[in-house]
């Protein structure tokens, strides 16, 4: 990650587990404070039994990055975990056009809202559809008033995908404008968690949000890919356990 905030190398499939990579993408701004912060952008693809190809989060398009992903497979699955993670699945789809988009709890009408153009086939539920349910999980974390997440577990490595419900940037690594806001957040490595605004959203709801997580963590995950900042590529279970302390 440079100054920037940037994971290098961008557009290349970095092997996670057999069948499960990522690829970590360029910054994209968004509100946070009052201002427009940089984040670095990181999407998850997973081969399926059928060979057919997952996309979680699609990141914005690259010519190489596409022809390394036709080399595995066809893609057939590009999924939004929440109302957040979506600018990019309009061009995956263009590119994609038999790919089927999922669309998580309210990104609808966030697309709406932002004139974005974004035809989604299909909404993501409390569990997988038939397409994935061979190979991947998924649960609908609730109790936040604006905005819900659509978690998901690849069974054969034990790996969770996560968007923003974990954000673990390294303060060395970040613009000191950034470095700022993530401290105030509480997002800084190693102590990433949901960011301060998010967090507030659970108020009088944390039941729900604790049996979301209760259904979480019985999936004894053994490492967790997160969407923004340093992934936790061990120690799954206490990593949870202490960034998911906000909701004791």
């Amino acid at each position: 990650m440079s100054a920037m905030g940037l994971y290098t190398p961008l557009n290349i499939l970095k092997p996670v587990a057999a069948g499960i990579w990522i690829a970590d993408g360029p910054l994209v701004y968004t509100a946070a404070f009052g201002m427009r912060a940089p984040f670095p952008t990181r999407m998850t693809l997973v081969q399926l039994a059928d060979g057919e190809l997952w996309c979680h989060s699609p990141i914005a398009p690259d010519q190489a990055l596409f022809a390394a992903i036709d080399a595995l497979g066809p893609v057939r699955h590009l999924v939004s975990p929440n109302l957040l993670h979506y600018a990019h699945i309009a061009a995956w789809k263009q590119r994609y056009p038999q790919a089927h988009a999922w669309a998580s709890p309210g990104v609808r009408e966030r697309a709406a809202s932002q004139h974005i153009e974004v035809h989604f086939d299909a909404d993501l539920d409390d569990a997988p559809p038939p397409d994935w349910a061979a190979t991947i999980d998924q649960l609908h974390f609730r109790g936040s008033r604006a905005m819900q997440e659509i978690v998901f577990l690849h069974r054969a490595s034990a790996t969770l995908i996560l968007a923003d419900l974990i954000e673990n940037f390294e303060a060395e690594k970040l613009p000191t404008a950034m470095r700022w806001m993530a401290r105030l957040g509480g997002v800084i490595d190693p102590d990433g968690k949901a960011p301060l605004d998010l967090r507030l959203t659970y108020a009088g709801h944390k039941a729900q949000a604790r049996a979301s997580l209760a259904r979480m963590r019985a999936w004894q995950p053994q490492r967790v890919i997160l969407a923004h900042g340093r992934c936790y590529l061990e120690n799954a279970a206490t990593e949870l356990a202490r960034a998911f302390r906000w909701l004791e």
